[in-house]
């Protein structure tokens, strides 16, 4: 019989109003249904803490499903939610944020971000006043935002006071924002990074990344999902595979050099595709 593998200690960071927030999270994109709910099971099996979910991902009923079932305190997970741009606005936000508790299941949220700023529409500033409101009511514990650009997050704190805990946004070696991070380290607002080993693509085939790999005795996810820890950032990986999920969590036993980190960034060459948030919107 082999013997059981210790589980991973994963590390966390502390957000600017105060909370911890695990320094990985599990992305939960297009896992619905049976399958869904068994994907993300086994992703709180293998020690995922933090969640990541959306309306638009249509499985926050699956997500709440996992929670009220995985035997895990509420105390110890991490639960994020996002508005949709078609839910913009003070009321419409919190109208949607108890849309959401409700499919959940839960009292509150760890985090709720804007999942886009939609800035043709311009309501984002409501938006934000009324994610304000419900931390106040305590039905969100933090608030952040998603694809918000530096002018963005400048003016919601210059128009309301309040500064977001979070940016979620598209960060990977192929599109690494050094700017935007250099900004939000300033701002002491927290990077996360959606699609953090790139959708699709020949990121992973890279000889830089697979050089840093065979070096480290690690595989090349690894070595990505580290870069983002080393930036600061938290990355928010998806997979439905049990083996994978455990590899990706599997990060905070070694670290890169600052030429191994500066050699990964070195592969930017652009977002995955055209969404600029000053011009792509979606509801």
């Amino acid at each position: 019989m082999s013997e059981p593998q210790p589980e991973i200690q994963v590390p966390e960071f502390i957000l600017n109003d105060g909370a911890p927030i695990p320094a990985i999270g599990l992305g939960t994109y297009n896992l619905r249904g049976e399958d869904g709910v068994e994907a993300i099971r086994a992703g709180l099996a293998n020690g995922y803490r933090l969640l990541d979910t959306a309306v638009n991902y249509e499985n926050e009923t699956e997500v709440g499903r996992v929670i009220a079932t995985c035997g895990i305190d509420r105390d110890e997970l991490f639960v994020t939610s996002k508005i949709p741009g078609r839910h913009h606005g003070f009321d419409e936000a919190i109208a949607s944020t108890e849309e959401s508790l409700s499919r959940l299941d839960l009292a509150y949220l760890d985090l709720h971000l804007i999942h886009w700023p939609n800035p043709s529409v311009d309501r984002y500033v409501e938006t934000w006043r009324g994610l304000i409101e419900l931390r106040e009511r305590g039905l969100v514990r933090s608030i952040g935002v998603s694809n918000f650009t530096e002018p963005m997050l400048e003016r919601l704190v210059e128009e309301t006071g309040v500064t977001p805990a979070v940016n979620q946004v598209e960060l990977h070696p192929y599109f690494p924002q050094l700017e935007l991070l250099t900004f939000h380290r300033a701002m002491d607002i927290r990077t996360e990074s959606w699609s953090p080993l790139r959708r699709a693509g020949s990121l992973l085939s890279e000889p830089v990344i697979i050089e840093i790999a065979r070096d480290h005795g690690v595989v090349p996810a690894e070595v990505v999902l580290r870069w983002h820890h080393e930036l600061g950032a938290i990355p928010i990986p998806k997979s439905a595979d049990p083996a994978r999920q455990l590899l990706n969590l599997d990060i905070f036993d070694f670290s890169l050099t600052f030429a191994e980190v500066e050699a990964i960034s070195g592969l930017a060459r652009g977002r995955m595709k055209d969404r600029d948030p000053n011009t792509h919107e979606e509801m």
